[in-house]
């Protein structure tokens, strides 16, 4: 029997390092799929254009098509060759675009109507957007055989839009464990190091946390990773305590294992707003990886992502901040008991090749169903 074919879309795929969905998908599938992988020749990414480049011994076969507007990922699109690819005779079609923006509704609309078409959405706030970008979510629901989710607080705001009348599973942002791993901490000598990874803007948490770890009674030091309009403010802030904070930004996505490796412990403070909360908190897992301890908000998607596995905090709360940094601080072991509960988490639930086996068994049942 001729292995079934899967047609993967994603404009992340233009980074080696976020072809490990691809990849993972070939390698569980071997046998059963050929997976090709399409993403753009270029991006325009934060720290500058990114470049497709192949990576030696791809699982997956890989096809680059131009992408146009990617400075402004809600207008971004794909150059026509994409209608030449999804005209092939696929068995499954895998867009990794949000419904409503404009890639994925033009991977909706070039998808042949024999091919089955599923998309991935991490919204997981019941937003009514305007024209057009409602009416591309509303056609890429109509047109789906199916929908992921990346993650439960998806599902919930998105069953009552309508989703819910199509079969879906929650798909998680992986983690490379070959990539993010445990190693011993370099810098080990002085205090515990409370580290940070992400954007520095409000949302994220980083007044709150600043906040908190001016009332930690124990000695600290801290380590900002990333970049943002706070940086200004943060870096005010961080002349009062000298070289016991260190601010690092500009880091690439393929740097970031060393940089969690000179933390003791990871805060991830993120904040609810109105237009948005966390949707997974992809540093969580990615500390969870490299066998950091955890303390996270309880905005949106972290709790299900943090199960059991670290300590979850309510999001407004600098008092539960400032005890809880200072508690792990003082008690080594409970960092270490909580570094391998992490890990545990990471390797059970979200590495690829988990995600990936789970993503090819929902794909199956699709095109298995007695309805087809």
């Amino acid at each position: 029997m001729a292995p079934r074919r899967l047609v993967s879309i994603a404009h992340s795929y233009c980074v080696g390092l976020n072809r490990r969905l691809a990849h993972e998908l070939a390698r569980a599938g071997a046998g059963r799929w050929e997976v090709t992988a399409v993403a753009p020749s270029s991006f325009a990414g934060e720290l500058g254009q990114i470049d497709l480049r192949p990576e030696p011994g791809e699982p997956c076969r890989l096809e680059a098509v131009p992408a146009y507007l990617s400075r402004r990922i809600h207008l971004m699109f794909y150059g026509w060759r994409l209608r030449e690819i999804l005209s092939r005779n696929w068995d499954m079609i895998h867009c990794w675009e949000e419904p409503y923006v404009t890639a994925g509704a033009q991977v909706a609309l070039l998808a042949p109507a024999r091919i089955p078409f599923v998309f991935w959405t991490a919204q997981n706030l019941s937003k009514t957007y305007p024209p057009p970008f409602r009416w591309f979510e509303g056609y890429c629901v109509h047109r789906a055989s199916g929908w992921l989710a990346c993650g439960q607080s998806t599902v919930n705001a998105m069953v009552s839009r309508g989703y819910g009348a199509k079969p879906h599973r929650v798909a998680p942002l992986g983690v490379d464990l070959e990539v993010f791993s445990p190693e011993p901490r370099q810098d080990a000598a002085g205090p515990p190091v409370v580290g940070y990874l992400g954007r520095f803007i409000h949302d994220k948490g980083v007044r709150l946390l600043m906040r908190a770890l001016d009332g930690v009674p124990s000695s600290w030091r801290a380590l900002f990773v990333g970049g943002g309009p706070l940086e200004r403010e943060l870096r005010a802030w961080a002349s009062r305590y000298g070289d016991r904070v260190r601010i690092v930004t500009g880091v690439p996505h393929n740097e970031v294992p060393l940089w969690l490796r000179r933390m003791d412990l990871l805060c991830a403070p993120s904040q609810t707003m109105p237009s948005w909360r966390e949707q997974q908190g992809r540093m969580i897992v990615e500390a969870f990886a490299c066998g950091l301890p955890v303390l996270a908000s309880d905005s949106g998607e972290i709790p299900f992502v943090v199960g059991d596995a670290g300590l979850v905090l309510p999001e407004a709360s600098v008092e539960s901040w400032t005890r809880a940094i200072d508690q792990l601080i003082q008690d080594p072991s409970a960092r270490r008991e909580w570094g391998n509960r992490g890990l545990d988490r990471a390797r059970g639930k979200f590495a690829w090749p988990a995600i990936a086996r789970d993503q090819l068994s929902f794909f199956e049942s699709l095109l298995d169903a007695p309805s087809r």
